[in-house]
């Protein structure tokens, strides 16, 4: 690797790596070495494990009420082969990976190469420098595609996507308020309100407690703009992206209000 590449690998993920031969390590496919030992597969072991670290502790710490079943399934998503594929193509390392010339190919290389190259600058960068230095060039990549996943893949959390985004945005939690409720007791019906910030958005009825809350917080949602209905039915953040499955779920039928 010469040095113009390694300087701009280098500037692309914010370090200066203090032994570079492990730089060029976690760039070389096996297709170019005699021995599978001189190249960057066990770098991209090691790369993996932290990555899948790093991600699993921002869950913990962004999204304090999901269960382990929910955390799992975000992580699926966040640390994805195509997710990985898609930051190491962003950062450019894809295309600083070197191949043997059976691996040469025109046209864009393969995610699962783009992967494993993220997954061993990883580790080399690990190895070189600690876990805080691989954090702090990561999280800006990660954090908006945990929260993306969070989105697409629970839609059942409305509350957990109102809770980050009143803890981000506000510094306050929301408070879920039972106004009024009836039915048979096998049978009750509830309803809820937010209150949030001094206000109190509006009331949703539900078949039970958490069914309520959950159709409370997406009402505050849309009332913060940061959930919007498009004109096909699909739920979209307030920015215009898509919150894909967040829209599978049904707001309880207005028939309901008392």
């Amino acid at each position: 690797m010469d040095e113009q590449t390694r300087e701009l690998i280098e500037t692309q993920i914010g370090h200066r790596f203090a032994d570079p031969a492990i730089l060029e390590l976690a760039l070389t496919h096996a297709s170019v070495v005699e021995s599978r030992l001189a190249s960057n597969e066990r770098l991209e072991f090691l790369g993996d494990s932290i990555l899948g670290l790093i991600v699993c502790e921002r869950i913990f710490a962004r999204y304090p009420d999901l269960l382990e079943g929910e955390m799992t399934k975000i992580k699926s998503l966040a640390v994805s082969r195509q997710t990985c594929a898609l930051i190491a193509q962003e950062l450019g390392l894809a295309n600083q990976l070197i191949l043997g010339r059976g691996m040469q190919v025109n046209g864009d290389r393969p995610a699962s190469l783009a992967a494993a190259a993220l997954e061993s600058v990883v580790a080399a960068v690990y190895l070189d420098a600690g876990y805080e230095k691989v954090k702090s060039f990561l999280l800006p990549f990660l954090d908006p595609l945990i929260d993306q996943a969070a989105m697409s893949g629970h839609q059942h959390n409305f509350k957990s996507v109102l809770q980050q985004h009143a803890q981000q945005n506000l510094g306050q939690t929301p408070m879920y308020r039972v106004l009024d409720e009836k039915g048979p007791d096998h049978a009750k019906c509830f309803k809820v309100c937010v209150e949030l910030a001094g206000r109190r958005f509006a009331a949703n009825w539900g078949q039970s407690k958490k069914k309520a809350e959950q159709m409370a917080a997406l009402a505050a949602l849309r009332e913060l703009g940061v959930l919007q209905d498009s004109e096909d039915g699909v739920l979209k953040l307030g920015n215009g992206d898509s919150a894909g499955g967040v829209a599978a779920i049904d707001a309880e039928p207005a028939a309901h209000e008392a």
